[in-house]
């Protein structure tokens, strides 16, 4: 009788074949390399007298942002003596799913996690997570987090992650640049985006090039390219399946009408893409070669900190208002009853109104605990800096990623078809297309 693995063996076998084919030799070297400098190399972690360390990993962006955390997490560290969380910045969501992934097979993960929500399906089908539903339910803090973010928690009836901080996606805009160019009103629908993106792409010094286009694109086939596309597919009245992979249809009236609008963009001549997987990069607006940026209030205070002028306007609409619900979320991964306690004690500190505000104030997150957003300070805060107000309002229309555990094969697929129409290598129909074939490749294979 030969071996027959079960269930969470065949997941692991299924996850290790997936990463081989993406390049995870080499990456899980970097993951190691990752081990060794941080001292994760074993799951009980270090305690000394009595502290408990727990290692706590984040992609945090831009930099100043993550000063903001550092000083927030020095603070809970000083009122918690006998809980010492240690910060490990392990790069942009491409860099750190390998690394995640690689640290949960080989059974040394993180006690804490910040991450975007949708890697939970990946995480709970490894069993890699402390459902949170029972200390949840019996928090001070539940009835003050924003009720639009419970779809972020929770997955087959579990609760699996507190919100870390949110926001939404808009575009940012130079006034000084649109004033130059004439441009007196603010695009509302598709139609009007395309046409101000052409009036802003000019030769500002007359040599006979053009040397500002109308807007920025991020190109790649990471998620952070996806996110930035996702509210022009939802915008045109089409959605992705909330439920599991094989129920997904990329090729859909709206993927394909905002894969051709973004490539109509390029075709003009008015967009300028973004080095691969590099589109959260605010360089080329600082500089004023691009006047519009698709991105979030994460960047405000980088914005901020460089004194350029900027302001802030909603996703134009096609079908219907529409953005991404963004921000990431604190996961406690299994360890033991100790470790998990003391890292629920940090999360409890992390929704709370306190480091809500300041981590709102500091980074332009908004807040995801309401006795925060109602609070004097950052009232005034947002009295200050009104584009915030656009984020807040478009709260109502943002709309969350799928959390299904296939959901980073939907991505990856859908970065491909975006990478491919904007490298002009084929149309979005057959991009689409091509990518459907791989889904269902893969849906067919796992079931």
């Amino acid at each position: 009788m030969g071996f027959k693995p079960g269930k969470r063996s065949r997941q692991i076998l299924r996850l290790l074949h997936q990463l081989w084919h993406s390049c995870f030799l080499r990456r899980l070297i970097g993951c190691l390399l990752v081990f060794v400098l941080t001292g994760c190399t074993s799951p009980a972690q270090r305690q000394e007298q009595g502290v408990i360390h727990l290692s706590f990993w984040q992609g945090v962006n831009p930099p100043p942002n993550r000063v903001v955390l550092e000083s927030l997490i020095d603070q809970f560290n000083q009122s918690h003596p006998q809980i010492q969380v240690d910060s490990f910045y392990i790069g942009q969501p491409d860099q750190q799913m390998p690394k995640i992934l690689a640290a949960v097979v080989g059974n040394a993960p993180p006690d804490l996690l910040w991450y975007n929500p949708t890697i939970t399906g990946q995480l709970v089908e490894l069993g890699a997570l402390r459902p949170l539903e029972e200390w949840w339910q019996a928090s001070p803090v539940r009835s003050q987090i924003d009720p639009a973010l419970l779809s972020t928690m929770n997955y087959q009836q579990h609760t699996w992650s507190v919100p870390f901080g949110t926001n939404n996606i808009g575009i940012f805009y130079r006034p000084s640049l649109f004033k130059a160019a004439g441009v007196t009103t603010l695009p509302k629908t598709w139609a009007e985006l395309r046409q101000t993106a052409k009036q802003l792409t000019r030769d500002t010094n007359g040599d006979g090039k053009v040397d500002q286009r109308g807007i920025f694109l991020s190109l790649g086939q990471g998620e952070f390219a996806v996110f930035t596309w996702l509210p022009f597919m939802w915008s045109a009245g089409s959605e992705l399946s909330t439920q599991a992979l094989r129920a997904v249809d990329l090729v859909n009236p709206g993927a394909i009408a905002a894969l051709q609008f973004w490539s109509d963009l390029l075709k003009d001549g008015s967009a300028m893409l973004s080095l691969p997987e590099r589109g959260y990069e605010l360089d080329n607006f600082l500089a004023g070669k691009v006047a519009m940026q698709i991105t979030g209030p994460w960047t405000l205070a980088q914005l901020q900190q460089s004194g350029v002028d900027f302001g802030v306007l909603p996703i134009p609409e096609q079908v219907k208002s529409a953005t991404g619900l963004g921000g990431e979320n604190l996961f406690v991964f299994k360890t033991t009853p100790e470790r998990e306690q003391a890292a629920l004690m940090f999360a409890e500190y992390v929704v709370s109104q306190g480091f809500q505000t300041d981590w709102a104030l500091k980074t332009g997150y908004l807040p995801v605990n309401l006795r925060s957003r109602q609070s004097e300070a950052y009232q005034q805060f947002v009295a200050q800096q009104p584009t915030l107000e656009v984020f807040l309002q478009q709260m109502a229309v943002a709309q969350a990623r799928p959390l299904f555990a296939g959901y980073n094969r939907v991505s990856e697929n859908l970065g491909r078809a975006l990478e491919s129409v904007l490298l002009q290598k084929s149309s979005p129909e057959v991009a689409l297309q091509q990518s459907q074939a791989r889904l269902d490749l893969i849906a067919e294979h796992q079931n």
